[in-house]
């Protein structure tokens, strides 16, 4: 039996789904998938990103990371992504990139996989259920197979509880948030190797 081909993808200002996104990929490598690790591409200007010390120096260590591309999404029978909120929704990074998705999506060449998605926010209430949300309805449209956590496992609840993926405040992904992803990332391989046998 093959192994299920994931891409976890992410993005990230400050730290912190860059983390989840690393915890992902260490628990569906031992679940037994094969793993294109990618982050979507900075789209902020330098100038505003120069401001900011903690943003220039996480961009500047992920410069080894690959960009997710087209073909990263063709490869994949899997998705999970991670990303901060931006005002209840996936910040514009994300949408930039999956709105290039079109022709991928018209040849159905998006539908009938498995996917899963994280996030974070500044403070406990700042749109991470819609954000969460809004994205599945871009992956709905896409006829892919969402794969959310529910609440399959007790470590859901020591997370803080959030059924459609789990969900961080900014800088706070600790031992019961790793616990959280690792199940995520686990069912999401899971399903992938039932889907593609």
């Amino acid at each position: 039996m093959s192994k299920p081909k994931i891409t976890i993808a992410f993005y990230t200002m400050t730290g912190t789904n860059h983390q989840i996104a690393e915890e992902a990929r260490r628990a569906a490598e031992a679940a037994g998938a094969e793993v294109r690790f990618r982050r979507f591409a900075e789209t902020a200007p330098q100038e505003v990103i120069d401001g900011q010390e903690q943003w220039k120096a996480q961009l500047e260590k992920m410069q080894d990371i690959p960009e997710i591309s087209h073909d990263d999404m063709e490869w994949a029978e899997g998705y999970f992504f991670s990303f901060p909120t931006r005002y209840g929704n996936a910040p514009g990074q994300v949408r930039a990139f999956i709105d290039t998705l079109g022709p991928l999506w018209q040849q159905g060449k998006l539908a009938d996989k498995t996917a899963t998605a994280t996030t974070s926010a500044m403070n406990t209430h700042g749109g991470q259920e819609s954000t969460l949300l809004g994205f599945y309805t871009t992956l709905m449209h896409w006829g892919a197979i969402l794969v959310t956590p529910g609440y399959t496992d007790e470590a859901l609840y020591a997370a803080g509880g959030n059924p459609y993926g789990y969900s961080a405040k900014a800088g706070e992904f600790d031992d019961a948030g790793r616990t959280a992803v690792a199940h995520q990332a686990k069912r999401l391989v899971t399903f992938t190797e039932k889907l593609v046998g």
